[in-house]
């Protein structure tokens, strides 16, 4: 899978966290507190933990945390982060059977399923059926990016990133933008009652740290796709950041959080 600094989800945390939706959450602590005795939840694909600092307060108190990522560095600022409170493990995530979901109430998952390709999502609903353990991904990239200001190369650039993200992230060729879409028939087909809401990130002048490195990330993908000359990247770059500091200028990314539920 391909790997992420903490730097980069650090400046993503505060606008991941305005982003959930509230709803979902709340709809999935009120499942946790019909499940008898302690709560088994799995992060995986845990990163530094922001999952965990985002949900915590609001799911039960005897909801045990076990964080899962294959990245050692990545699991190790999480542990340094959050202390004792969970349990850490380092895995590849690519193995879907080892997975630790014996007795397991509730997978959770951010900014994880668009890397992943559909095989990887087929076999990880078919054990979450099996274990009737329920899903909880937040904050899948639905392909959706709009700015206040237009640029007349807005529509290309976009859809040039999209195809990038369709490319293999470590899991065969990622689902990209369509994964939200399909994880929520996937979790249908299986019987789960499913539930979607969109998580838009909404960044404006106060987010123009994150604004700058979510550009600078695009001009790889945009090289490698090379519908673009590098000239027209770097022009569409340059002006798009021009217009962060704005007032009113705002950048929409789409998400989309979803709740699967076993009946």
């Amino acid at each position: 899978m391909s790997g992420f600094s903490v730097s980069w989800l650090e400046l993503r945390e505060p606008a991941d966290r305005a982003a959930r939706d509230m709803a979902l959450v709340g709809r999935l602590a009120a499942h946790l507190e019909t499940r008898p005795g302690d709560i088994k939840l799995l992060d995986i694909g845990c990163g530094s933990g922001s999952t965990w600092r985002s949900l915590r307060s609001h799911l039960p108190a005897r909801v045990h945390w076990t964080l899962l990522d294959h990245d050692a560095h990545l699991l190790a600022e999480a542990a340094r982060r959050i202390g004792p409170k969970a349990v850490f493990r380092q895995q590849d995530l690519g193995d879907l059977d080892a997975l630790p979901l014996d007795g397991a109430d509730v997978v959770t998952a951010s900014a994880l399923f668009d890397l992943c390709s559909l095989p990887f999502c087929e076999h990880l609903l078919r054990r979450l059926a099996t274990q009737r353990c329920a899903l909880y991904a937040a904050l899948t990239y639905d392909g959706r990016i709009d700015w206040t200001l237009p640029h007349p190369l807005d529509a290309q650039a976009v859809n040039d990133f999209n195809r990038h993200q369709t490319g293999d992230k470590g899991f065969g060729p990622a689902l990209g933008p369509k994964a939200a879409a399909k994880l929520a028939q996937l979790a249908q087909d299986k019987g789960f009652d499913v539930q979607v809401a969109a998580s838009p990130w909404r960044m404006g002048p106060d987010e123009a740290h994150l604004q700058a490195a979510f550009l600078d990330g695009f001009r790889q993908p945009l090289f490698e796709i090379g519908s673009l000359s590098a000239d027209e990247i770097e022009d569409w770059i340059n002006f798009r950041k021009a217009q962060i500091a704005l007032p009113g200028s705002l950048c929409v990314v789409g998400h989309t959080d979803l709740l699967a539920l076993p009946v």
